[in-house]
């Protein structure tokens, strides 16, 4: 293997690298896999409107997230169990997103702890929270969240039970027996059974509340006066209703297509909701990003940033905290190279008329000239 010149050419390092159970794992998707080839495949219909002969000498990429400023618009999304991916895990993902200056977002089946992760350093971190069916967990994580200097709680709502992933289902996948989901170690929760299919999807099965509703969204709030974002809202009549019930932002999110098959790419379902939001919250994308190029077509159609994650834990496979850093910073300067080959020298100047769409091209939309 040459020198790395893309995020995607890690993935191939981590396939050689990972045991196939825990590949399999982070790779795969839910069922046929359909949406998860077109949360890649809908960006490439993405065409791009340069404008030209604008000084493109100075560009700023940095931005505002829930009042927290950071060096670019590209973030880190929640991607379970790390330390499958390398001993370090979360702790080096946590370090490479400090020094690039951006948020990361630590999921609730994490192989390191919030205090943990807390202890690498300073940095803006988000939490990733499913809900248990007892609530005293939940309350109590949130509370050690909050202790742990984590800014904000990301809600993952599209989970209620787990999505058919065969590869996992084929391989009785499990968290290996030297590694613990370190947020739950104390309270009996923190291992994982053998199963006669996923293990994981019976520990969700036995531990994830399927009642969880937009109630719940109001509980959160009574319990923790962190901002809460809704992970996983892919369409207009939901994001009215993040709205109604105090969300602090949308995630856009198909759980990189490990849930229901056959939702569109995220990036296919961001205008949508963007309209209905009517800029009442922020609206970020997860699913799909591999390319400078796809940040900014997500910024072109509303989004106010994007998470990362895949990316992050096939780098962290291959070269640990190195691995995850190279790809904040490739993706950065992929990034700033778009904007200035499109006549951007700030995020503000990111528009819709930069992009044209498959619905553009149909005459779907009205005509912007």
């Amino acid at each position: 293997m040459g020198e790395i010149t893309n995020v995607t050419e890690y993935q191939a390092i981590a396939k050689q690298k990972l045991p196939k159970m825990i590949y399999d794992y982070y790779a795969s998707g839910a069922e046929d896999e359909w949406t998860l080839q077109e949360n890649r495949e809908a960006f490439a219909r993405i065409l791009f409107r340069p404008r030209i002969l604008i000084d493109v000498s100075k560009i700023d990429m940095a931005t505002t997230v829930l009042g927290f400023k950071i060096s670019m618009p590209i973030m880190i999304a929640p991607s379970a169990m790390q330390k499958m991916a390398h001993p370090d895990g979360e702790y080096a993902t946590a370090r490479a997103a400090s020094a690039a200056g951006t948020i990361m977002t630590l999921s609730s089946w994490a192989t390191s702890s919030v205090e943990e992760v807390a202890s690498t350093g300073p940095g803006i971190r988000f939490f990733q929270l499913y809900v248990y069916k007892d609530r005293r967990v939940v309350e109590q994580l949130v509370r050690r969240a909050e202790r742990a200097g984590f800014k904000a709680i990301a809600l993952t709502v599209d989970t209620p039970r787990l999505g058919r992933r065969e590869a996992d289902i084929k391989n009785r996948f499990v968290l290996p027996p030297f590694l613990t989901l370190k947020n739950f170690e104390g309270l009996e929760l923190g291992k994982m059974d053998q199963a006669s299919d996923s293990g994981l999807a019976s520990y969700v099965a036995g531990q994830i509340d399927r009642t969880l509703s937009w109630k719940d969204v109001k509980w959160l709030q009574t319990i923790t006066t962190l901002p809460i974002l809704v992970k996983g809202v892919i369409t207009a009549e939901d994001t009215r209703l993040a709205v109604e019930n105090g969300a602090a932002g949308i995630i856009v999110s198909n759980h990189g297509a490990r849930q229901l098959d056959y939702v569109p790419a995220t990036i296919s379902a961001l205008e949508e909701v963007v309209k209905a939001a009517r800029g009442q919250l922020p609206v970020f994308l997860d699913g799909g990003v591999r390319r400078g190029t796809d940040v900014f077509k997500a910024l072109a159609l509303g989004a106010a940033g994007v998470f990362i994650g895949r990316p992050v834990v096939f780098s962290l496979a291959a070269a640990g905290e190195a691995g995850v850093r190279n790809v904040l910073q490739m993706l950065r300067d992929e990034f700033e190279l778009t904007m200035a080959l499109s006549g951007c020298t700030s995020l503000a100047d990111i528009t819709r008329n930069h992009v044209i769409t498959e619905a553009d091209k149909l005459g779907v939309m009205p005509s912007r000239l």
